[in-house]
């Protein structure tokens, strides 16, 4: 008798929202619903409703049963926001990122992903970093299975190359452990979502417009940055295969030379760059998929030469100065601090705020020169 009371009850609620009193305490139901209004209608506690709307266990299936009907006709919207707030629970993330030197590219990364733990302190999260050598596959196995054990809330980290890559992420998976991929994407390894250009259309672009800038030149070059055959980043090979492909089918009769500056010191850089521009001195055009442009055009500036034309990627200090005095004609953008902002933030709509997290996140693929870069922010 009491259960079906309480069943006449919720059906005269559903057709007068608004406006119903209940037979028992004379008391309006708000525009707003609340968790005990909730508990009133299904006649359960307060608790009950709460570990069914977080999918928690300790609830009969009547009472579940009639609980979510009751959320289900209401359209019932759990404020996550306040939830968190009240929970006090902590999350721990770890980001696992390449090694570099202060004013690097991943420098700006590490600034986003501090900027995302301030804005969010409020919900108790806590982030740990932790570096690979990208030029060693090990190094970053090592360091990969160090922070697994570490049992994280969540994981931000830059992939190496797929086959290294996969024993991590499957390793994730097995724990239920969700991921964001940044800078590189492995589509064959879906991370939970992933945050940077999309390399290949990047490289393509780039390609588009150096032909350009060479006009008619027939031959260019490919500096790269590279130790023992490893070039360091999954998104530099996958801008060379878009680059690769744009030439193919647009200019095939270009001529492309590679030159691989090794790991190591200026002077090994400049030694590198003089063999290869004294053997090949036709070669006016050049670019690179890596950051680092500045050690071409620093290279430039200090041999004198004004008639090469070069371009990079990312807005290091030491970029931006060689495109201000003129050794560099164009760098590409690609946002790094938003990228790491980005990746914390969705972690914690994932894991906090239980929303919905778009699987790829591409950035913009700006040009910049001298003209304009004081315009940009960055």
């Amino acid at each position: 008798m009491h259960y079906i009371c309480t069943y006449f009850l919720f059906a005269y609620t559903v057709m007068h929202l608004s406006t119903i009193e209940t037979s028992n305490n004379n008391m309006k139901l708000p525009e707003r619903i609340r968790i005990k209004d909730i508990a009133r209608l299904a006649d359960v506690s307060v608790g009950t409703v709460d570990r069914v709307i977080h999918g928690r266990s300790g609830v009969s299936e009547a009472s579940r049963k009639r609980v979510e009907e009751i959320l289900k006709q209401m359209n019932y919207q759990p404020n996550m926001y306040a939830s968190a707030l009240a929970s006090n629970k902590k999350y721990t993330f770890a980001c696992l990122l390449p090694q570099h030197e202060e004013g690097e590219y991943w420098t700006d990364v590490e600034t986003g992903i501090r900027q995302a733990l301030a804005a969010y302190s409020d919900f108790h999260i806590s982030i740990e970093i932790t570096y690979y050598d990208p030029y060693d596959y090990r190094s970053f196995a090592t360091a990969s299975t160090a922070v697994a054990d570490r049992r994280p809330d969540g994981i931000l980290f830059a992939p190496t190359a797929p086959q290294y890559t996969r024993r991590f992420t499957d390793r994730l998976n097995d724990m239920g452990t969700p991921y964001i991929y940044i800078d590189s994407n492995i589509r064959e390894q879906p991370a939970l979502s992933f945050f940077g250009q999309n390399s290949h259309q990047s490289g393509f672009f780039a390609a588009h417009m150096l032909t350009l800038l060479a006009g008619d030149s027939y031959q260019l070059v490919i500096f790269r940055r590279i130790n023992q055959g490893i070039v360091g980043s999954n998104q530099q090979e996958r801008r060379e295969i878009g680059f690769r492909e744009y030439m193919r089918h647009h200019h095939s009769d270009r001529l492309i030379w590679e030159c691989d500056l090794p790991v190591g010191s200026k002077d090994d850089d400049f030694r590198c760059l003089d063999d290869f521009f004294a053997t090949h001195p036709a070669v006016k055009v050049g670019i690179t998929f890596n950051s680092k442009a500045y050690t071409v055009g620093e290279y430039l500036l200090e041999r004198g030469i004004t008639d090469f034309r070069m371009m990079g990627y990312d807005l290091l200090g030491r970029n931006v100065e060689c495109l201000k005095r003129g050794s560099i004609d164009f760098l590409i953008a690609q946002q790094p601090e938003l990228q790491g902002f980005d990746g914390i933030k969705a972690l914690c709509d994932h894991l906090i705020f239980k929303k919905e997290v778009p699987r790829e996140n591409f950035m913009p693929i700006d040009l910049l020169s001298k003209e304009n870069i004081d315009f940009y922010k960055f």
